[in-house]
């Protein structure tokens, strides 16, 4: 591997430049289709420049700061000294792979990736699992450092540690590495979008894109749209069935449950619980307080996409 640059002595632009020169462990799950929240589209709109960074929420904000408490607390469990990497990395083999990594183990060819989640993701790393996502990564930055195993620590809710330690999947690695030369060669450098899928991160890009319209515009679509729009149908037609078939057996299951919250038959558990929850009325709030309501009321714009015969 191949110490690129400091990043104790460079801006954030210059740090963002170099992020921009390669694919990171966190664009190997994207890429590779493990990501729920990004996609390879978003991946390729980040690193061509089209797009500005994503604003730090309040979970990145404080997955960095607690980074020290997390690694602090493997050194404690595991008697493992680490050593925070101030530089960023590229494979010498394959310079389109970059690594930002957490931490070194000292002392031995590994290295530790440190995460904070919420209690809400709590059985994403139930029974030693870990996130298909951060396997990636992980993985990525073993290509990158030629190292044989990595350690994962995740705070959970602020209050459940756990650590493990991940061994090098050469297999793995050789797919990671045909994937991410194929999107950098393919894509990135000729600035040749990749195929648009259907996930959510995709969806809330495009959006951003093109989040307003030009008033009374009309565009003739191209011939190849056609078998678009008729796929979108069939799949909206077929949506709506299944998702009423979903519906029929669960209806039926409640009237066999009835008052009960809780049914069992072999492998299954169906819970059907009463779940209170207040709620503001609005309505009658506007109806007593209309210049009050009027002053708090904040407008939203939104662009509603629908597709009909004519």
């Amino acid at each position: 591997m191949e110490k690129v640059i400091n990043k104790r002595n460079i801006s954030q632009q210059e740090w963002l430049n170099y992020r921009r020169s390669g694919i990171g462990g966190s664009d190997a799950g994207a890429i590779a289709g493990l990501n729920p929240w990004r996609s390879p589209m978003s991946v390729y709109l980040d690193k061509t420049g089209q797009i500005e960074p994503v604003e730090q929420t309040d979970a990145m904000y404080w997955g960095t700061v607690l980074e020290k408490v997390v690694a602090d607390e493997f050194t404690i469990r595991t008697n493992s000294k680490v050593r925070k990497n101030n530089t960023i990395l590229r494979s010498e083999e394959h310079p389109f792979m970059i690594g930002n990594i957490d931490r070194v183990v000292v002392g031995a060819a590994e290295g530790l990736e440190c995460k904070t989640t919420n209690i809400f993701n709590k059985d994403l790393w139930k029974n030693g699992s870990i996130p298909d996502v951060y396997m990636a990564q992980v993985q990525h930055y073993m290509a990158v450092t030629g190292y044989k195993a990595w350690w994962i620590a995740v705070l959970i809710g602020g209050n459940d540690f756990r650590y493990k330690r991940v061994e090098r999947d050469d297999e793995f690695i050789n797919l990671l590495i045909q994937l991410e030369q194929n999107f950098w060669c393919n894509h990135v450098e000729p600035k040749i979008m990749p195929e648009v899928d259907g996930s959510t991160a995709s969806n809330e890009i495009i959006n951003k894109m093109f989040p307003e319209t030009t008033k009374n515009s009309v565009v003739k679509l191209p011939d190849d749209a056609k078998t678009l729009i008729e796929s979108f149908l069939e799949n909206f037609e077929l949506e709506d069935k299944y998702s009423t078939l979903k519906d029929e057996c669960g209806n039926k299951i409640k009237l066999i449950m009835e008052h009960n919250e809780q049914g069992i038959i072999e492998n299954y558990v169906v819970n059907w619980k009463q779940v209170k929850s207040k709620k503001f009325d609005t309505k009658s709030f506007e109806k007593e307080n209309p210049e009050l309501h009027h002053k708090y009321c904040k407008e939203s714009a939104y662009r509603r996409f629908t597709v009909k015969s004519i």
